[in-house]
């Protein structure tokens, strides 16, 4: 699929993403997510962050200086700090970044392999990868069960549990620090329940609509780098706000073994 394509898709379902987000339902989901990231990233200090979603920022509250948004198109940036371009193509430096946030974009991403690639890539040695997936086994999972929702966001897409992604961080040199659900409620019923939300979280049930997983590097792969940032390019020149990506931009991460014997 070319680079244009995957951005006019991504544009249609990033419309389309942001009517449900501004729904009732939506925003108690958002509030019960916003609720529950926080608590992850209080501590979490840096210069940048970046969030890949289509639901408006969610990580506005953390201790990071500097936090960029991400769009496909520029017609969809929110502002001047609005990386653009297609997330399996991230115009940025490894390790830059302090705190990814990839916010139920793998669902519906062209190419969800290449994303999460992308992601870690992005991901200093020191940083936090957090992962917002749509739980499978869930009031909002038999919700899917209708054909014509299935259709529609936020049921459209592929559904992961936590025990799959595992295995996608493990192949990204990644590893699950926490799980957390959260977004819980009555099937038939709207998201919102104060009570059910409180117990949910307390106890940290599995039967939440969304989940947030929390990765960071795997420790004996991990590489030290200084206490500051460097970047090929100076962050809010040509990569913000109008960036249009050729293809083969993306850069791959190589397997283990690759690496081994690229070494020998």
């Amino acid at each position: 699929m070319s680079t244009e394509t995957s951005a006019q898709r991504l544009a249609a379902l990033v419309r389309e993403g942001r009517r449900f987000w501004s729904t009732p339902e939506g925003q108690a989901l958002r509030h019960a997510e916003r609720a529950c990231l926080g608590p992850a990233c209080e501590r979490l200090f840096g210069a940048h962050s970046l969030e890949l979603g289509y639901a408006g920022l969610l990580e506005d509250m953390c201790p990071v200086r500097h936090h960029l948004a991400w769009a496909p198109t520029r017609e969809l940036a929110t502002g001047p700090s609005t990386l653009v371009c297609v997330p399996e193509a991230l115009p940025l430096p490894d390790g830059c970044l302090s705190l990814v946030v990839v916010h139920h974009l793998l669902e519906v991403a062209p190419d969800p392999h290449h994303l999460l690639q992308e992601a870690a890539r992005v991901t200093a040695d020191t940083g936090k990868l957090i992962l917002f997936g749509w739980m499978p086994f869930s009031a909002g999972g038999l919700a899917r069960l209708s054909p014509a929702r299935r259709r529609r966001l936020p049921w459209a897409g592929q559904w992961r549990s936590p025990r799959r992604l595992r295995d996608w961080l493990a192949f990204v040199d990644f590893e699950i620090e926490r799980v957390d659900y959260c977004g819980f409620h009555l099937p038939g019923r709207p998201p919102g329940n104060a009570l059910l939300e409180t117990l949910g979280r307390r106890h940290n049930l599995a039967l939440g609509d969304s989940y947030m997983i929390q990765a960071c590097r795997r420790p004996q792969l991990a590489q030290r780098q200084g206490s500051r940032l460097r970047f090929a390019a100076p962050l809010g020149g040509p990569s913000l706000g109008a960036t249009r990506l050729e293809p083969g931009r993306a850069v791959r991460r190589e397997s283990p073994s690759a690496e081994k014997e690229a070494r020998g």
